[in-house]
């Protein structure tokens, strides 16, 4: 029921993933609004929580929403994998307090990739679900990180870094400072150390480390500069005769990189540190961006994502 094309698109992409993937998808949401399921089950959930309203209070008072039945149909072994569309913070909120949180976990993270042209993307984590942190949550956004590069992306020891305003170790505020100690002394991470904002997007490291506010700044700032540019270039492209003719010839080069770039082929990014498995897909969602974040999620689900966290942060909390 959320995102700004539902129930439509997210219908559509989940029958189009059931058939394309093999994948066994089940709707959560109000029947009567959903209409043709296109052959899929649907649990029925008599609210929804809308884009724009408080996560915490939300959860709390729709107890039959579509995201709180959503996240219990994992809880109770009903479902696998949640993906969702809607409200990232009641998405996040949902999951944490129906599937709960993995032992020893201080707070869940999101973990949202970066495209890198030619290579596996980048993750950064947190993308927003923690406005406020400590160096020992930081640390753990590492630890957790560094295992969904390797389940997802098949990276053997990916490399860690931590985002700030200047490259050396003194750089920064004290929650810098202090979480780039924590994650150096870490046993098992591969830390290369700070990074700048304009590392971002070239992807100087497997996994780049910040606190949610930082995070979610970051991230939309880069998405709302690649929109600012791809615009410009279209427009620039499509002048005269000339701008157009050069426009054919760089096309078969410029179409692979736009691929990369569109959002809906992430898949969405990974809510990480709870007891299942959750994919948080962007607002905006279309068909192809929902086949994508299930192919996600059943990827990460029969892949065993949630046990190798757990496993990972034993010896931390230990």
């Amino acid at each position: 029921m959320g995102g700004d094309k539902a129930p439509g698109e997210i219908v559509a992409g989940a029958a189009q993933a059931a058939r394309e993937l093999g994948v066994h998808v089940v709707l959560v949401g109000r029947a009567a609004d959903i209409g043709d399921s296109q052959g899929l089950e649907v649990i029925e959930a008599g609210e929804v929580i809308a884009m724009d309203e408080d996560p915490a209070q939300g959860v709390r008072r729709k107890k039959d929403s579509s995201l709180v039945r959503a996240a219990e149909a994992v809880r109770d072994g009903r479902a696998s994998a949640m993906v969702s569309a809607g409200n990232t913070g009641a998405t996040m909120a949902s999951a944490l307090l129906r599937m709960g949180r993995l032992p020893g976990v201080i707070r869940p993270a999101i973990a949202t990739p970066i495209p890198r042209p030619g290579s596996h993307p980048s993750l950064l984590i947190d993308a927003g679900a923690n406005a406020e942190c400590t160096p020992a949550m930081l640390l753990q956004f590492a630890q957790m990180g560094a295992v969904y590069s390797s389940a997802r992306y098949g990276v053997g020891q990916p490399s860690v870094a931590l985002l700030s305003i200047g490259e050396e170790p003194t750089k920064g505020t004290p929650l810098v400072k202090e979480a780039h100690q924590a994650i150096a002394g870490a046993p098992g991470l591969r830390f290369l150390g700070n990074v700048e904002g304009r590392d971002l997007l070239p992807g100087a490291a497997d996994v780049i480390v910040t606190d949610g506010f930082t995070g979610n700044v970051a991230l939309k700032a880069l998405e709302g500069a690649l929109r600012f540019f791809m615009s410009t270039l279209g427009e620039v492209l499509g002048r005269d005769d000339a701008t157009r003719a050069a426009a054919g010839a760089l096309a078969p080069h410029l179409a692979p990189l736009a691929a990369e770039f569109d959002p809906d082929n992430t898949g969405g990014a990974m809510l990480l540190g709870v007891d299942g498995v959750c994919v948080i897909s962007h607002g905006s969602s279309s068909a192809r961006a929902v086949v994508s974040a299930v192919a996600v999620a059943h990827e990460l689900a029969t892949g065993g994502l949630v046990g190798r966290l757990a496993d990972a942060l034993s010896p931390a909390v230990a």
